[in-house]
């Protein structure tokens, strides 16, 4: 399947490089650039892309407010941040406000093209430094309670079992060929997790396996 792709960046020199190494990229076409935030929500309203690689600062709108606009707006599109910046200020808002991935600028074609297919197929495209800095802030900010001899709010054992993979990273395909399941049936199961849970993505879900203790924070040990 091929995706189709608007890049969004201030910088004309940055926007038209991105643009150039997309279009060497298999199975990704670029339809469209925007140099702001509010040029990006335009296009994604008049092109209806797949996916939006999405710089964070920007002037008139930032990345944040325009991937907040985008998915209340145009939720089949998805948003991949494409940026200089990974730290907390930068990563934790744009996750929040909606963004399924987050690359440094620094990400090779391959990385790139990984995160694209990644959030189309209902995955986190994250770069693993970022995947490892999102792990260990959940497990700064969670309390986790001792194991429980059965899964919280309904979850059936095989349910927290993809939920505690989903934990440690692992993809739906990686989960897939770990628990000897198909993929369909691991969307199934992360589809109950979601609505039994009352999350709405994969990092909230993460944070809700560490509070409930289906997942112990790296360093903890266990007694």
């Amino acid at each position: 399947m091929t995706a189709r792709v608007i890049v969004a960046d201030d910088q004309a020199v940055v926007r038209e490089g991105i643009v150039m190494l997309l279009g060497l990229l298999p199975g990704i076409e670029v339809v469209g650039a925007a140099k702001d935030g509010e040029e990006a929500v335009a296009l994604v309203g008049e092109l209806a892309p797949d996916v939006v690689l999405m710089d964070l600062r920007m002037p008139r709108c930032d990345g944040v407010e325009a991937t907040r606009r985008i998915r209340e707006r145009y939720p089949a599109t998805q948003v991949v941040v494409l940026t200089t910046y990974a730290d907390d200020d930068s990563l934790f808002p744009a996750l929040r406000a909606g963004a399924r991935g987050y690359l440094t600028k620094d990400a090779g074609g391959d990385e790139i093209v990984r995160a694209v297919r990644d959030v189309m197929a209902g995955d986190a495209g994250l770069a693993p430094t970022v995947q490892r800095r999102l792990l260990e802030r959940v497990s700064a900010v969670a309390a986790p309670v001792p194991a429980r001899e059965s899964p919280p709010d309904g979850l059936t054992a095989r349910e927290a079992e993809v939920l505690s993979l989903v934990a440690e990273g692992f993809s739906n395909k990686e989960i897939a060929g770990r628990l000897h399941i198909g993929a369909a049936t691991v969307k199934t199961h992360i589809n109950n997790i979601f609505a039994k849970a009352g999350v709405r993505d994969r990092a909230q879900a993460v944070r809700y396996a560490y509070q409930h203790g289906l997942i112990r924070p790296p360093g903890t040990n266990i007694t």
